[in-house]
């Protein structure tokens, strides 16, 4: 079987502002009773894999939904075609704990497949929410995957409705479902881009049909997606990570804007290219290097990992205090801390030990046994700072709880003096996009001057890396605000797109659904 590929043509009707979505109404955990050290970090919507033509589609989706976990615990699944049928399997919980046996994979018969692990952002942790999401169409089935979030989703929930839609389900991916089955355009193809010009926000789509594998990026690129090719079979997945686990080759990353189809004919599989939008700078969102993408990732030519090391060499040139030892907090505070210590000179110990084997409600009994299980998850290492001045390094600051446990931590621990340094900007504006975050009230830097966010947390001293500095670390000279390289409105409320579900006049409906479901 080849592997080949053509341009189809090029459409740049409809052009829209890509737009934003549903921030979570989360509030500040109370630190008197939450002594889960993962309560305060961030999360992302999910992550997606797709593969077309390979007579493992299921087993090997399973591998790649496995490395792309960390983008979304709480659900996961997989449909296939097997080219009579579709086949679907969803579950809540970890892949590991859905698909690992064969029974399941046995289940999930056919040469091509979709999978989607999930971290909700809109539309809350039910069985009906979990994707691939799958709907008859007169032309056949069609299950979509998405990472990202509309943000105009409910402003065409409401509209789809309001023409009939019955929407099953309170997942904002949902609608790209009813303007696809909507639509009065003859090819499948034509149906789907013109669905894609209705929706606004952050989106990285793998679907399939009955004939098709389709992969589709937001026109600002703000979610990621690669190609691979294994056995000459295509692969389209949220990062570079899930090709490694299965020994596929990256081929390139998917432009922003563009539609890619995978089709067979004549045994051939073959590519169509579609890039339906204008030309606009891209926006990547910088929390893929920050912290979402897994370290061993390569996103948009660049390695994770050097970029995290450089963000903590910058930190140590913008403030860097005398102390004994560097210490990440585990684990996304690793490579930062590496990074500092190597520019600063300053040794690197890892002063705090993690349990990886230690669930999430492992401790639920009263309130003076709960307090040691922050300890079941995270424990300080005394050898290494008992005595010593230490500076921990950690990649954002939410809310501030987590921060305050392990400063307390360390003191306890006997470190004589606990420095706390950021390395990433302070988060003050929400994300639409499909990170949860909270409101802006629920932001720490947003409500705090740096003193008041060091005396809450009880460290010795508090600094982030500064905006400019975080450009720098990427190669750029510094930010330029009238062409910004990246989405960071996180830190400066500079948005990518508009945000017509937080802009609108008419309030929007924050109940999608009538029904509560206990599971």
């Amino acid at each position: 079987m080849t592997f080949t590929t053509y341009s189809g043509a090029v459409e740049k009707r409809g052009a829209m502002d890509c737009q934003q979505s549903l921030s979570s109404d989360a509030s500040p955990n109370d630190p008197d009773t939450d002594f889960d050290l993962d309560g305060d970090t961030l999360r992302e919507e999910c992550g997606v894999f797709g593969i077309f033509g390979h007579p493992e589609a299921a087993a090997i989706t399973a591998l790649g939904l496995h490395a792309l976990q960390h983008r979304g615990q709480e659900a996961a699944g997989i449909v296939t075609f097997d080219g009579h049928r579709f086949h679907s399997e969803r579950r809540l919980g970890l892949v590991g704990d859905a698909f690992s046996r064969r029974e399941v994979i046995e289940r999930l018969p056919g040469s091509a497949a979709v999978g989607h692990t999930r971290y909700s952002t809109t539309g809350g942790t039910i069985l009906r929410n979990v994707q691939p999401l799958f709907a008859e169409l007169h032309a056949g089935g069609f299950a979509v995957a998405h990472n990202g979030n509309l943000t105009n989703g409910l402003t065409l929930r409401r509209e789809l409705v309001g023409r009939g839609a019955l929407m099953q389900s309170t997942s904002d991916t949902e609608a790209i479902l009813h303007l696809v089955a909507q639509s009065r355009r003859g090819r499948f193809i034509e149906r789907y881009i013109e669905a894609l010009r209705a929706i606004e926000g952050a989106y990285a789509l793998v679907s399939l049909t009955n004939k098709k594998l389709v992969g589709a990026r937001d026109p600002r690129g703000i979610r990621p997606l690669v190609l691979g090719e294994l056995d000459g079979c295509p692969i389209l997945a949220s990062e570079t990570c899930a090709l490694d686990i299965i020994g596929a080759k990256y081929v390139r990353d998917i432009e922003p804007g563009e539609v890619i189809v995978f089709h067979r004919k004549d045994d051939v599989i073959q590519t169509e290219i579609h890039k339906p939008f204008p030309p606009m700078p891209p926006r990547p969102c910088i929390f893929e290097y920050i912290y979402f993408s897994r370290p061993d990732s390569i996103v948009a030519g660049r390695s994770v990992y050097e970029v995290r090391k450089a963000f903590g060499a910058q930190l140590a040139r913008e403030s860097h205090v005398d102390v004994d030892v560097v210490v990440p907090v585990p684990d996304s505070g690793v490579p930062a801390a590496l990074g500092y210590s190597r520019f600063s000179g300053v040794p690197y110990e890892l002063g705090i030990i993690r349990n990886h084997y230690v669930g999430r409600t492992f401790i639920q009994p009263a309130q003076s046994v709960r307090e040691l299980g922050v300890r079941m998850k995270h424990s300080a290492n005394r050898a290494a700072i008992a005595g010593k001045r230490i500076i921990l390094i950690d990649d954002s600051l939410v809310r501030g709880t987590t921060s305050r446990k392990i400063v307390r931590m360390m003191r306890d621990a006997g470190a004589t003096e606990v420095h706390f340094r950021l390395a990433s900007p302070p988060i003050i504006h929400p994300d639409y996009y499909g990170i949860d975050l909270p409101d802006r009230n629920g932001l720490l830097a947003a409500t705090h001057s740096l003193e008041e966010m060091r005396e809450m947390i009880g460290a010795d001293s508090l600094a982030f890396l500064s905006i400019d500095g975080m450009y720098r670390a990427m190669g750029e000279p510094g930010r330029d605000p009238a062409n910004p390289k990246y989405a960071d409105h996180c830190f400066t409320g500079a948005y990518p797109t508009s945000l017509t579900d937080h802009t609108d006049i008419e309030p929007q409906p924050h109940q999608l659904s009538l029904l509560a479901e206990a599971s």
